[in-house]
Protein backbone atom coordinates (compact mmCIF):
# COMPACT_ATOMS: atom_id res chain seq x y z
CA UNK A 1 0.00 0.00 0.00
CA UNK A 2 1.38 3.29 -0.89
CA UNK A 3 1.29 6.34 1.85
CA UNK A 4 0.86 9.34 0.56
CA UNK A 5 2.28 12.39 2.45
CA UNK A 6 1.42 16.20 2.17
CA UNK A 7 3.70 16.51 -0.41
CA UNK A 8 2.45 14.34 -2.53
CA UNK A 9 -0.85 16.04 -2.56
CA UNK A 10 -1.97 17.08 -5.44
CA UNK A 11 -1.54 21.00 -5.40
CA UNK A 12 -4.70 23.63 -5.90
CA UNK A 13 -4.05 25.75 -9.73
CA UNK A 14 -6.76 27.88 -8.16
CA UNK A 15 -5.68 28.85 -4.90
CA UNK A 16 -4.72 31.97 -5.25
CA UNK A 17 -8.94 32.19 -5.39
CA UNK A 18 -8.99 30.76 -1.97
CA UNK A 19 -6.84 33.12 -0.43
CA UNK A 20 -8.43 36.24 -2.18
CA UNK A 21 -11.41 35.39 -0.62
CA UNK A 22 -10.54 34.93 2.26
CA UNK A 23 -8.17 38.16 2.49
CA UNK A 24 -10.51 40.53 0.48
CA UNK A 25 -13.33 39.24 3.16
CA UNK A 26 -10.87 40.01 6.17
CA UNK A 27 -10.66 43.90 4.86
CA UNK A 28 -14.24 44.38 4.24
CA UNK A 29 -14.83 43.51 7.76
CA UNK A 30 -11.97 45.83 9.27
CA UNK A 31 -12.13 48.43 11.44
CA UNK A 32 -9.61 49.63 9.26
CA UNK A 33 -11.27 49.59 5.56
CA UNK A 34 -14.55 51.51 7.59
CA UNK A 35 -11.81 53.98 8.81
CA UNK A 36 -10.44 54.57 5.79
CA UNK A 37 -13.77 54.81 3.60
CA UNK A 38 -15.34 57.32 5.80
CA UNK A 39 -12.32 59.70 6.05
CA UNK A 40 -11.78 59.75 2.48
CA UNK A 41 -15.95 60.34 2.21
CA UNK A 42 -15.72 63.24 4.72
CA UNK A 43 -12.42 64.86 2.70
CA UNK A 44 -14.95 64.12 -0.84
CA UNK A 45 -18.06 65.68 0.69
CA UNK A 46 -16.33 68.66 1.90
CA UNK A 47 -14.53 69.01 -1.45
CA UNK A 48 -18.37 69.09 -3.86
CA UNK A 49 -19.45 70.93 -0.72
CA UNK A 50 -16.87 73.48 -2.16
CA UNK A 51 -17.49 73.10 -5.63
CA UNK A 52 -21.12 73.20 -5.89
CA UNK A 53 -21.39 76.16 -4.31
CA UNK A 54 -20.19 78.12 -6.62
CA UNK A 55 -21.95 75.97 -9.70
CA UNK A 56 -24.77 76.93 -8.06
CA UNK A 57 -24.85 80.28 -7.46
CA UNK A 58 -23.79 80.80 -11.48
CA UNK A 59 -26.71 78.41 -12.62
CA UNK A 60 -27.94 80.27 -15.36
CA UNK A 61 -24.11 80.94 -16.90
CA UNK A 62 -23.43 77.03 -16.23
CA UNK A 63 -26.77 75.80 -17.56
CA UNK A 64 -25.44 76.29 -21.24
CA UNK A 65 -22.48 74.60 -20.41
CA UNK A 66 -21.40 70.75 -21.06
CA UNK A 67 -20.55 68.71 -18.51
CA UNK A 68 -21.24 70.75 -15.74
CA UNK A 69 -21.63 67.00 -13.19
CA UNK A 70 -17.92 67.18 -13.85
CA UNK A 71 -17.13 70.24 -12.31
CA UNK A 72 -17.67 68.87 -9.17
CA UNK A 73 -14.85 66.98 -9.27
CA UNK A 74 -12.60 69.14 -10.60
CA UNK A 75 -13.11 73.01 -9.26
CA UNK A 76 -11.85 73.98 -6.01
CA UNK A 77 -13.41 77.08 -4.55
CA UNK A 78 -11.82 78.55 -1.50
CA UNK A 79 -8.61 77.09 -1.14
CA UNK A 80 -10.16 74.10 -0.95
CA UNK A 81 -8.53 71.12 -2.88
CA UNK A 82 -10.55 69.59 -5.37
CA UNK A 83 -12.58 65.97 -5.35
CA UNK A 84 -9.92 64.57 -7.80
CA UNK A 85 -6.69 66.29 -5.75
CA UNK A 86 -8.00 64.91 -2.08
CA UNK A 87 -8.08 61.61 -4.28
CA UNK A 88 -4.91 62.37 -5.11
CA UNK A 89 -3.51 63.15 -1.77
CA UNK A 90 -5.55 60.24 0.56
CA UNK A 91 -5.91 58.03 -1.98
CA UNK A 92 -2.25 56.29 -1.05
CA UNK A 93 -3.45 55.33 2.12
CA UNK A 94 -5.97 53.15 1.09
CA UNK A 95 -2.96 51.02 -0.64
CA UNK A 96 -0.49 51.70 2.44
CA UNK A 97 -3.38 50.38 4.65
CA UNK A 98 -4.32 47.41 3.20
CA UNK A 99 -1.18 46.32 1.83
CA UNK A 100 1.71 46.98 5.13
CA UNK A 101 1.18 43.93 6.81
CA UNK A 102 0.18 41.55 4.12
CA UNK A 103 3.28 39.34 4.63
CA UNK A 104 5.08 40.20 8.17
CA UNK A 105 1.53 40.28 9.94
CA UNK A 106 1.39 36.48 8.78
CA UNK A 107 5.01 36.27 10.29
CA UNK A 108 4.31 37.94 13.37
CA UNK A 109 1.18 35.68 14.26
CA UNK A 110 2.96 32.43 12.79
CA UNK A 111 0.73 32.12 10.63
CA UNK A 112 2.81 31.74 7.33
CA UNK A 113 4.84 28.57 7.95
CA UNK A 114 1.52 27.07 8.43
CA UNK A 115 -0.13 28.92 5.21
CA UNK A 116 2.67 28.14 2.85
CA UNK A 117 2.22 23.89 4.19
CA UNK A 118 -1.14 24.14 2.67
CA UNK A 119 -1.46 22.20 -0.88
CA UNK A 120 -1.00 25.23 -3.20
CA UNK A 121 1.62 26.94 -5.06
CA UNK A 122 3.64 29.40 -2.67
CA UNK A 123 3.23 32.40 -5.62
CA UNK A 124 -0.53 32.23 -5.13
CA UNK A 125 -0.66 33.39 -1.70
CA UNK A 126 0.85 36.80 -2.62
CA UNK A 127 -1.20 36.83 -5.46
CA UNK A 128 -3.68 35.81 -3.85
CA UNK A 129 -3.10 38.84 -1.53
CA UNK A 130 -2.87 41.78 -4.17
CA UNK A 131 -6.02 40.72 -6.03
CA UNK A 132 -7.62 41.09 -2.67
CA UNK A 133 -6.63 44.51 -2.34
CA UNK A 134 -7.23 45.75 -5.63
CA UNK A 135 -10.79 44.13 -4.93
CA UNK A 136 -10.88 46.19 -1.66
CA UNK A 137 -9.47 49.55 -3.23
CA UNK A 138 -12.09 49.11 -5.85
CA UNK A 139 -15.17 48.64 -3.68
CA UNK A 140 -13.95 51.39 -1.31
CA UNK A 141 -13.46 54.05 -3.87
CA UNK A 142 -16.90 52.97 -5.75
CA UNK A 143 -18.26 53.77 -2.54
CA UNK A 144 -16.67 57.05 -1.81
CA UNK A 145 -17.41 58.30 -5.53
CA UNK A 146 -21.14 57.06 -5.12
CA UNK A 147 -21.64 59.11 -1.90
CA UNK A 148 -20.10 62.32 -2.95
CA UNK A 149 -21.23 62.10 -6.53
CA UNK A 150 -24.75 61.47 -5.47
CA UNK A 151 -24.61 64.51 -2.35
CA UNK A 152 -23.47 66.43 -5.42
CA UNK A 153 -25.92 65.77 -7.66
CA UNK A 154 -28.62 66.65 -5.15
CA UNK A 155 -26.85 69.54 -4.06
CA UNK A 156 -26.64 70.87 -7.84
CA UNK A 157 -30.33 69.70 -8.85
CA UNK A 158 -28.07 68.11 -12.48
CA UNK A 159 -27.57 64.50 -12.56
CA UNK A 160 -24.62 63.75 -14.79
CA UNK A 161 -25.25 62.34 -18.63
CA UNK A 162 -24.15 59.18 -20.27
CA UNK A 163 -20.97 61.06 -21.61
CA UNK A 164 -20.10 62.26 -18.11
CA UNK A 165 -20.24 58.95 -16.21
CA UNK A 166 -17.52 57.94 -19.15
CA UNK A 167 -15.49 59.97 -18.03
CA UNK A 168 -16.27 59.26 -13.98
CA UNK A 169 -15.84 55.83 -15.01
CA UNK A 170 -12.52 55.90 -17.37
CA UNK A 171 -11.21 58.81 -13.83
CA UNK A 172 -12.40 56.16 -11.11
CA UNK A 173 -10.03 53.66 -13.60
CA UNK A 174 -7.03 55.63 -13.22
CA UNK A 175 -7.65 56.17 -9.63
CA UNK A 176 -7.81 52.30 -8.64
CA UNK A 177 -4.30 51.71 -11.06
CA UNK A 178 -2.89 54.84 -8.97
CA UNK A 179 -3.71 53.11 -5.23
CA UNK A 180 -2.77 49.64 -6.79
CA UNK A 181 0.70 51.25 -7.18
CA UNK A 182 0.46 51.99 -3.69
CA UNK A 183 -0.97 48.44 -2.36
CA UNK A 184 2.04 47.32 -4.43
CA UNK A 185 4.76 49.51 -2.66
CA UNK A 186 3.10 48.64 0.60
CA UNK A 187 3.13 44.72 -0.35
CA UNK A 188 7.14 45.07 -1.22
CA UNK A 189 7.91 46.90 2.28
CA UNK A 190 5.82 44.04 4.31
CA UNK A 191 8.02 41.31 2.56
CA UNK A 192 11.23 42.84 3.05
CA UNK A 193 10.07 44.41 6.60
CA UNK A 194 9.97 42.08 9.59
CA UNK A 195 7.26 44.33 11.64
CA UNK A 196 4.17 45.05 10.42
CA UNK A 197 5.17 49.28 12.26
CA UNK A 198 8.45 49.24 10.31
CA UNK A 199 6.57 48.66 6.94
CA UNK A 200 3.90 51.47 7.72
CA UNK A 201 6.20 54.38 8.91
CA UNK A 202 8.29 53.98 5.55
CA UNK A 203 5.90 53.58 3.71
CA UNK A 204 4.23 56.56 5.11
CA UNK A 205 7.44 58.99 4.72
CA UNK A 206 7.83 57.47 1.11
CA UNK A 207 3.75 58.96 0.46
CA UNK A 208 4.48 62.42 2.68
CA UNK A 209 8.26 63.02 0.42
CA UNK A 210 6.29 61.75 -3.00
CA UNK A 211 3.02 63.59 -2.34
CA UNK A 212 3.39 66.69 -0.59
CA UNK A 213 7.00 67.49 -1.08
CA UNK A 214 7.89 66.16 -4.31
CA UNK A 215 6.46 70.03 -5.75
CA UNK A 216 9.12 71.95 -3.48
CA UNK A 217 12.01 69.68 -4.46
CA UNK A 218 11.33 70.28 -8.17
CA UNK A 219 10.92 73.73 -7.63
CA UNK A 220 14.19 74.10 -5.67
CA UNK A 221 16.02 71.73 -8.44
CA UNK A 222 14.60 73.91 -11.36
CA UNK A 223 15.50 77.37 -9.99
CA UNK A 224 19.10 76.13 -9.56
CA UNK A 225 19.02 75.14 -13.16
CA UNK A 226 16.82 77.70 -14.91
CA UNK A 227 17.19 80.80 -12.38
CA UNK A 228 14.59 83.42 -12.69
CA UNK A 229 13.94 86.79 -11.27
CA UNK A 230 12.09 89.78 -11.86
CA UNK A 231 14.61 90.85 -15.34
CA UNK A 232 14.24 87.20 -16.55
CA UNK A 233 12.44 86.75 -20.27
CA UNK A 234 9.77 84.95 -20.81
CA UNK A 235 11.80 81.87 -22.61
CA UNK A 236 13.88 81.45 -19.29
CA UNK A 237 10.69 81.36 -17.47
CA UNK A 238 8.98 79.00 -19.73
CA UNK A 239 12.03 76.80 -19.01
CA UNK A 240 11.94 76.78 -15.18
CA UNK A 241 8.29 75.88 -15.66
CA UNK A 242 9.30 72.98 -18.05
CA UNK A 243 11.77 71.30 -16.17
CA UNK A 244 9.63 71.89 -12.91
CA UNK A 245 7.03 69.69 -14.53
CA UNK A 246 9.38 67.04 -15.41
CA UNK A 247 11.02 66.63 -12.22
CA UNK A 248 7.73 66.43 -10.87
CA UNK A 249 6.36 64.06 -13.47
CA UNK A 250 9.08 61.35 -11.62
CA UNK A 251 6.09 61.36 -9.13
CA UNK A 252 2.85 58.92 -9.86
CA UNK A 253 1.10 61.70 -7.85
CA UNK A 254 2.17 64.06 -10.48
CA UNK A 255 0.89 61.11 -13.71
CA UNK A 256 -2.06 60.73 -11.67
CA UNK A 257 -3.25 64.72 -11.80
CA UNK A 258 -1.99 65.08 -15.10
CA UNK A 259 -4.47 62.01 -16.18
CA UNK A 260 -7.10 62.87 -14.33
CA UNK A 261 -7.45 66.13 -15.12
CA UNK A 262 -8.09 65.52 -18.57
CA UNK A 263 -10.03 62.98 -18.13
CA UNK A 264 -12.55 65.17 -16.01
CA UNK A 265 -11.86 68.20 -18.13
CA UNK A 266 -13.47 67.64 -21.81
CA UNK A 267 -12.01 71.43 -22.73
CA UNK A 268 -8.28 70.57 -21.26
CA UNK A 269 -6.29 69.59 -24.43
CA UNK A 270 -3.05 69.46 -23.03
CA UNK A 271 -1.34 67.78 -19.97
CA UNK A 272 1.28 69.96 -19.80
CA UNK A 273 1.71 73.34 -20.20
CA UNK A 274 -1.33 75.60 -20.70
CA UNK A 275 0.36 78.59 -22.98
CA UNK A 276 -2.23 80.54 -25.23
CA UNK A 277 -4.60 77.78 -26.06
CA UNK A 278 -7.86 79.82 -26.89
CA UNK A 279 -6.13 82.27 -28.77
CA UNK A 280 -7.79 82.87 -31.93
CA UNK A 281 -9.95 79.87 -31.42
CA UNK A 282 -13.38 78.55 -30.64
CA UNK A 283 -13.24 76.73 -27.04
CA UNK A 284 -14.41 73.11 -27.44
CA UNK A 285 -14.59 69.79 -25.86
CA UNK A 286 -12.82 66.66 -26.80
CA UNK A 287 -14.80 63.46 -26.90
CA UNK A 288 -13.28 60.39 -24.28
CA UNK A 289 -11.14 58.99 -26.89
CA UNK A 290 -8.72 61.75 -27.71
CA UNK A 291 -8.75 62.74 -23.59
CA UNK A 292 -7.21 59.17 -23.32
CA UNK A 293 -4.86 59.40 -26.29
CA UNK A 294 -3.39 62.41 -24.03
CA UNK A 295 -3.36 60.62 -21.03
CA UNK A 296 -2.10 57.55 -22.13
CA UNK A 297 1.39 57.60 -21.24
CA UNK A 298 0.68 58.52 -17.80
CA UNK A 299 -1.54 55.53 -17.49
CA UNK A 300 0.77 53.16 -18.92
CA UNK A 301 3.48 54.94 -16.73
CA UNK A 302 1.19 54.26 -13.55
CA UNK A 303 0.50 50.46 -14.31
CA UNK A 304 4.01 49.75 -15.43
CA UNK A 305 5.28 51.46 -11.77
CA UNK A 306 2.52 49.26 -9.89
CA UNK A 307 3.35 46.13 -11.66
CA UNK A 308 6.86 46.47 -11.30
CA UNK A 309 6.71 47.15 -7.45
CA UNK A 310 4.47 44.00 -7.26
CA UNK A 311 7.17 41.68 -9.33
CA UNK A 312 9.67 42.72 -7.08
CA UNK A 313 7.68 41.79 -3.74
CA UNK A 314 6.70 38.45 -5.72
CA UNK A 315 10.56 38.13 -6.15
CA UNK A 316 11.11 38.95 -2.91
CA UNK A 317 8.94 36.43 -1.42
CA UNK A 318 9.43 33.53 -3.43
CA UNK A 319 13.31 33.81 -2.33
CA UNK A 320 12.26 34.27 1.62
CA UNK A 321 12.99 31.30 3.62
CA UNK A 322 9.76 30.42 5.67
CA UNK A 323 10.65 28.36 9.23
CA UNK A 324 8.11 26.79 10.70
Amino acid sequence: MTVLTLADAPRFTGGWRIVAVKEFTDHVRSVRFLVLVVLMSLAGLAAVHAAAGPIKDAAEAASSTPSIFLYLFTLSPQRVPAFHEFLGILGPLLGIGFGFDAVNGERSEGTLPRLVSQPIHRDEIINGKFVAGIAAIALALAAVMAIVGGYGALRLGIGPTWSDLARVGAFYVVAVVYIALWLALAILLSVVSRRAATAALAAIAIWLVVTLFAGLIAGVVADAVHGVDANSTSEQVLANARLELSIRRISPDQLYRDATGVLLNPSRQSTGLVIDQTSGALPSNLPLSDSLLLAWWQIVALTGAAIALFAAAYLGFMRQEVRA
